[in-house]
């Protein structure tokens, strides 16, 4: 068979025989049969690998025509029955791959569209006539598979599906599974459950495989919605499910690894179910929390042996800390857990705190992963899901959290002392909280060690491991209760001897996390032991690399929450030195060097040259070798040119102080330009022939572009433009971010500052090959290089078509670019190539907005208005060219946004000059075709003297209006402060939240809600160069003249004529009717 054959080919070891099958595959994919026939291969293929091969040519091509998102999916009903019989029939290999197309025809064809009524009843006599079930061996349906498919049905509705409701009902398809099939099968999910009860030493993978699909479908029918028919049953659901639990045994003695390993899953998903039931479900888990917690009290037990413990079996000690901590968060469940809190610290929490064996070895094997288990930090990025992380620990640790704010018994007190005092808010009368009775009391049991036994440093491990779980608790209390904690129980460990480096650690690690609790009056000694560990060498065999990184990450940390420390000095000198350290990853430092700067702002400032000098040379020593951790060290360096450049006017401020911030900027404008030179040059020599460079990393980018910026805008002469290799820097990053791929907000402003910056250092000192670029020696063709100016532009042109903020900014430098560069002669051929493409790129955008006036429609209007003045003949061919009529199009929709009437009109001076420039401009043409678009001709017109009129109301009221800014400035500040408090009142409720969401999506799918960019990158100024220079009213006022008797003929409205002769009296006689 030839389909069959060219899927044992898709197997060849050799690429060309592959590539030849599939090619041939998809060629006979139109075919109506090849659905089928696949479908055939993977239940009766030759081979294994054959069947295989087909189920996953079939999972592709079902998803390929598979759409949700049109209402004709192409599957047909034929196609839908015969795939449920194939995945009944289908062998365990084969049926993991058809179950993920499966579910994309059910997102489809049964949740979206409700298309399919008889899958739920066919699948329930299935599922009664399955081997299994049915205890007959012969059937031809398999149970497991019908059970599996009726994993995959279930599955969507674990999340909401309509975005549109604020309170989404239980939607029909999940009733009718939960009615028909769930319920039926829960006297399976018994009789299955007794069955591994009273052999619990022994186990079946069927009978267990049948009770994890039976469980996973309870937890996706109950994770968000609650089915009306399952309410009632779960009572008995609770008590099956403890029975699992009950059922297990964490000693790792049994000999079905295989069957066992799916009970720990089943008891994995039925503690979510648990977590699920008390967090969604309340009115119905109050009455089955006290069963949920006799069980999971029992389950954390185990922690005493968490170092023997797999990592499946961890994660269900963890699920069960999780479950206690939900209960806890209820009233009902705080009086039953209440009573146990003793025991639980004892019995459970504290055990799961101690260090351990497996903690050791993670140290020494694995330190980065160590510290993203159990000591994480901002400057430790974590991606992705990673069930490893929900550690026994952490659980614990969040746990404690909740049990120290818990309030115990009443006590009695006096009047006076029961007062509630500022900052004890959370406090109830005549209560004290579990962390004062009960948590600082056990801890304070294990004095800090002054020795390094082994049981002594473990047991404190876990006294600072809990400390750090107490941030909530040790908020509300009085400000020198957490001061003469750290002093006692922490800052200790630092001054011993023999420093344990596990201890010094985990001492860092509660510093970080208590950083918004921590008094002014312990910084110094706080920031001396931080530093002291930042420092620290490995001590004994054991690495010291955790100390020093939870050290940086906590220093960030302080930093961050305002927690300074006293000087600024010694600190960047140790940082600076670990930068230093080549045996060492720097990348933290880099990071915690950025934090540090940012934080320290003036008081940092006088030492940033000095610092950058010293990054430069070590950054020097590497490049372009190896490119890690040197992405980080370019984003350092911006940091410090940022903080320098906020600097200036402080500096500038204070007498004496502005050479020596000149002096500054020279000094790191050169170290800048020598890295830009190492990263980007070959050599540092002129450079005869064509620009040779190394292209950095992407992710550098936006940092030395930042850099680059740093230097253009310190130039004040030209012989600094040669001494710092300025023109070749440009020209390398202008190619650089002609082929910028890595659009991202943030990123990309850097890049658009630096042009801004660039254009206006070439209209000072005309820089070498910013316009036109070099030609290059013979023999080589006599043909420019590209110029700077024209990778500038490819960077703008790509930018239209991205994000919101992008296109305003690429709007703002439309201008720049072609009105503030001298383009002599020779440049008129770049400027007519940089005004084709940008209006090409700027109209396509126009065309995909067109239909409704958004706020983007202002920028793309506005950059093509600065390109039609350039070249208006070319403009006019260049959008007629793109789509028939689009020129009147584009004059109307000018028009549109000159009025009053457009939501997001214009509102600087230079953005109505530029629109008026371009109105007037346009009449010559329109006037000449007034019979065809005499309605056009007219908005323009009445737009064109609406925006000149306010545009001289703007010119008239500048002065008045600054100074009204002025005085109610102070008003409004007062308005704005009484605002804001009252918005600090009111929180917006769980409702108000759903609501607001609900809407939300409503108008997203309407398509009323369309993406505007950034406030700030919507007020950016127009820069008008040489169009400044127009005398506007001249232009204006000699249009009207020219035309003034089509003018009259259009009549335009007599308010607007009235307004117009008021602010022109001179106009009047332009205006007047002819006597009859």
């Amino acid at each position: 068979m030839e389909i069959g054959e060219l899927l044992n080919q898709t197997l060849s070891p050799e690429a060309a025989v592959r590539n030849d099958a599939t090619d041939a595959l998809d060629r006979l994919s139109t075919l109506p049969q090849f659905p089928f026939t696949l479908l055939s291969i993977s239940i009766g293929g030759e081979n294994g690998g054959q069947k295989v091969a087909a189920a996953t040519y079939l999972k592709n091509f079902t998803r390929r025509n598979v759409d949700s998102t049109h209402t004709n999916s192409g599957i047909t009903k034929e196609f839908r029955d015969a795939f449920v019989r194939s995945l009944l029939q289908a062998e365990p290999t084969v049926l993991k791959i058809l179950v993920e197309a499966f579910r994309s025809i059910v997102a489809v064809e049964f949740v979206k569209k409700d298309a399919w009524p008889e899958l739920v009843p066919e699948l329930r006599s299935v599922i009664q006539r399955s081997d299994l079930i049915d205890k007959n061996p012969n059937s031809e349906w398999k149970t497991i598979n019908a059970l599996t498919i009726l994993h995959s049905l279930i599955r969507p509705f674990q999340y909401f599906l309509n975005p549109k409701l604020a309170k989404e009902p239980v939607p029909p398809q999940l009733e009718l599974i939960t009615r028909d099939i769930i319920v039926p099968l829960l006297a399976v999910f018994h009789l299955c459950i007794e069955k591994v009860s009273d052999a619990q030493h022994t186990s079946e993978v069927q009978t267990e495989t049948i009770l994890l699909i039976i469980c996973k479908c309870i937890y996706f029918a109950v994770k968000s919605h609650m089915p009306s028919a399952l309410a009632p049953l779960l009572p008995s659901i609770c008590q099956d499910l403890i029975r699992i639990l009950n059922s297990l045994s964490f000693d790792g003695g049994l000999p079905c690894k295989d069957g066992y390993s799916l009970r720990m899953k089943t008891a994995k998903r039925s503690l979510l179910i648990f977590c699920a039931l008390v967090t969604r479900h309340r009115k119905f888990a109050d009455k089955l929390m006290p069963d949920m917690v006799k069980c999971v009290s029992e389950i954390v037990k185990h922690s005493t042996i968490i170092n023997k413990l797999d990592s499946l079996s961890e994660r269900i000690v963890s699920l069960a800390f999780d479950v206690i901590s939900r209960v806890l968060e209820t009233g009902p469940g705080w009086r039953l857990v209440s009573p146990h809190f003793s025991s639980l610290l004892n019995a459970a929490i504290f055990p799961a705190l101690v260090m351990n064996e497996k903690d050791t070895t993670e140290w020494e094997e694995d330190p980065d992963e160590y510290i993203r288990k159990n000591l994480p930090s901002d400057l430790e990025e974590i991606s992705g899901w990673r069930d490893d992380l929900f550690t026994a620990r952490k659980s614990a640790l969040n746990l404690l959290g909740v049990i120290s704010l818990s309030m115990g018994p009443p006590v009695k007190t006096s009047t006076a002392s029961s007062k509630r005092k500022k900052g004890e808010k959370y406090k109830r009368k005549g209560s004290s909280s579990m962390g004062e009775l009960l948590v600082l009391p056990f801890l304070s049991k294990f004095p800090v060690p002054t020795d390094n036994r082994e049981n002594t440093v473990n047991e404190y491990y876990g006294v600072l491991m809990a400390y750090s779980s107490l941030l909530d608790f040790l908020t509300e209390q009085k400000p020198g209760f957490t001061e003469t904690l750290v002093r006692t129980r922490v800052l200790p460990l630092y001054e011993t001897p023999i420093p344990q480096p596990y201890l010094i650690a985990s001492a860092n690690w509660v510093l970080g996390e208590l950083a918004s609790c921590l008094s002014e009056g312990m910084s110094a000694d706080i920031y001396s032991s931080l530093v002291k560990a930042l420092t620290m060498s490995d001590i004994g065999g054991v690495s010291c690399y955790p100390v020093r990184v939870t050290a940086a990450a906590a220093i960030a940390q302080l930093v961050e929450n305002e927690y300074m420390p006293p000087e600024w000095l010694p600190l960047l000198q140790v940082v600076c030195h670990r930068i230093s350290d080549e045996e060492e990853d720097s990348s933290i430092y880099f990071q915690l060097l950025s934090t540090i700067i940012e934080a320290g702002n003036e008081k940092i400032s006088p030492h940033i040259p000095d610092i950058v000098c010293l990054l430069v040379r070590e950054i020097s020593k590497n490049l372009p070798l190896d490119l890690e951790p040197w992405p980080q060290c370019f984003a350092t360096l911006a940091v410090m040119a940022q903080c320098w450049e906020d600097s200036a006017s402080e500096e500038n401020a204070q007498d004496g102080s502005s050479q020596l911030w000149v002096s500054g900027q020279a000094t790191m404008m050169r170290a800048f330009s020598d890295l830009l030179q190492h990263a980007w040059l070959r050599s540092a020599q002129p450079m005869e022939h064509e620009v040779a460079f190394s292209v950095p990393a992407a992710s550098c980018v936006d940092d030395c572009s930042t850099l680059l910026g740093f230097i253009v805008q310190g130039i004040t002469e030209t012989d600094e433009l040669l001494k710092l290799k300025v023109s070749e820097l440009m020209l390398v990053w202008s190619y650089l971010i002609a082929d910028w791929h890595a659009w991202e907000e943030m990123e990309d402003l850097s890049i658009f500052n630096c042009i801004k910056k660039a254009v206006s250092l070439d209209r000072k000192f005309a820089v070498k090959n910013f316009i036109v670029g070099k030609l290059p020696l013979p023999p080589a063709p006599p043909v420019p290089q590209k110029s700077i100016l024209e990778g500038i532009g490819a960077f703008i042109t790509e930018a239209f078509s991205q994000y919101p903020s992008a296109v305003w900014r690429a709007s703002s430098c439309v201008h720049i670019l072609l009105h503030n560069p001298s383009y002599l002669p020779e440049g008129e051929g770049v400027k007519q190539s940089l005004v084709i493409s940008l209006c090409q790129a700027a109209f396509s955008r126009f065309r995909e907005l067109r239909n409704k006036p958004v706020p983007l429609w202002k920028p793309l209007l506005l950059a093509i208005s600065s390109c039609y003045l350039c070249f208006p003949d070319i403009v006019e061919k260049i959008i007629e060219g793109i789509e028939h009529e689009s020129f009147t199009v584009f004059l109307s929709a000018l028009a549109v946004i000159s009025t009053s009437k457009f939501e997001h009109s214009l509102s600087s001076e230079s953005e109505i000059k530029l629109v008026v420039m371009a109105l007037a401009q346009s009449l010559d043409k329109l006037i000449g075709r007034l019979n065809e678009r005499s309605s056009l001709l007219h908005d323009c017109v009445a737009s064109l003297m609406e925006a000149f009129l306010k545009l001289k109301e703007l010119e008239e009221e500048e002065e008045d209006e600054e100074s009204e800014d002025q005085a109610s400035g102070d008003e409004e500040t007062e308005d704005d402060d009484d605002e804001d408090s009252e918005d600090d009142e009111l929180e917006e409720t769980e409702e108000e939240f759903l609501e607001r969401c609900a809407k939300t999506a409503v108008e997203m799918e309407n398509g009323t809600i369309v993406e505007e960019g950034d406030v700030e990158d919507q007020e950016l100024e127009i820069e008008l160069g040489c169009l400044e220079d127009v005398d506007l009213e001249s232009t204006v006022l000699l249009v009207i003249e020219r035309y003034h008797q089509v003018l009259l003929q259009l009549q335009l409205p007599p308010e607007l004529i009235s307004s117009f002769l008021e602010a022109f009296p001179e106009c009047k006689l332009y205006f007047q009717q002819p006597q009859p």
